[in-house]
């Protein structure tokens, strides 16, 4: 006896919501129907699909492989249901948005729930390379990103360009230059994002190109910690410039070894970019960097 549809949506849904009691409650089930459909799929295949636990599931290899199925297969599921609905689909639905940055994310969901309030929106920060990772793995459904990788499998849309910066407190000795060389932050206390993100490597390439070493960094997992850590006088933060609000009352300061533009872009998986609500949420994001732009 084949699996059934049910079966691999109940799989794909505890994977992506990381337990089966929100994988039921997404699904309007009860949780025993959704341990009871993975069980028979895992009969079925004849391997272990998921490995549980106190701190949630985890895909096993074989599972990892029927994910990228299953998870095809509710969204062509979801494709069949706005036809279905028709314009019914955007007054509620469920959009998962992941970023590396915390701008212009934060910009394109103000817009998009001005637009369509009913839609709930799950909104997450991570570093370059989960982002990357995550939406290889399509554990979401929109990613804003820094330098994407180029692939087949996604589709890209630009929305604007940003550059690194210093982010200095209000008395740093520093802010009397218009423009400051990595040098100059050689005898600070410098703030970086952790290990994986695309900021880090930027830095630690300008330092080995240019023969600059940073004696003294701390790495901080988000955006805003960074900040804080500057206003509470730690040390100079160095990320993407006019990342957020909370940098207000803090000085941009260009780095001149960190001229280049970064382009952001929204990036979906090809077979998503079709839906009404990914569709939606990019025009959105467009809009709204056109008029900044």
């Amino acid at each position: 006896m084949r699996p059934n549809h049910h079966q691999f949506i109940a799989f794909a849904y505890v994977v992506r919501e990381g337990s089966f009691s929100r994988a039921a409650g997404r699904l309007g089930v009860t949780q025993s129907t959704v341990t009871q459909h993975v069980a028979n799929l895992e009969k079925q295949v004849g391997s272990q699909l998921l490995l549980r636990s106190r701190e949630g599931v985890e895909v096993t290899r074989t599972g990892q492989e029927f994910y990228d199925l299953a998870d095809r297969l509710v969204s062509l599921d979801s494709a069949i249901s706005e036809r279905l609905e028709g314009f019914e689909a955007m007054e509620r639905g469920h959009l998962r948005v992941i970023a590396n940055a915390p701008q212009p994310g934060l910009r394109a969901i103000r817009e998009f729930r001005s637009r369509y309030p009913q839609v709930e929106v799950d909104f997450a920060l991570h570093d370059w390379t989960a982002v990357t990772s995550m939406l290889r793995d399509r554990r979401a459904d929109v990613a804003l990103l820094t330098d994407p990788p180029r692939t087949d499998d996604w589709d890209y849309h630009p929305l604007t360009t940003m550059r690194y910066v210093a982010y200095l407190p209000p008395d740093s000795k520093l802010n009397h230059r218009a423009n400051l060389s990595l040098r100059d932050l050689a005898e600070e206390t410098v703030i970086i994002p952790e290990q994986g993100s695309l900021t880090e490597r930027v830095i630690r390439t300008a330092l080995r190109t240019h023969n600059i070493s940073f004696p003294r960094t701390i790495r901080m997992r988000t955006f805003p910690l960074m900040c804080e850590a500057v206003l509470e006088g730690i040390g100079v933060a160095i990320f993407l410039g006019e990342s957020g609000y909370i940098s207000r009352g803090l000085r941009e300061a260009p780095i001149q070894e960190l001229s280049a533009a970064h382009e952001i872009s929204i990036v979906t998986p090809t077979d998503l970019s079709r839906l009404r609500l990914v569709r939606a949420f990019v025009e959105s994001a467009s809009d709204i960097e056109a008029v900044r732009n």
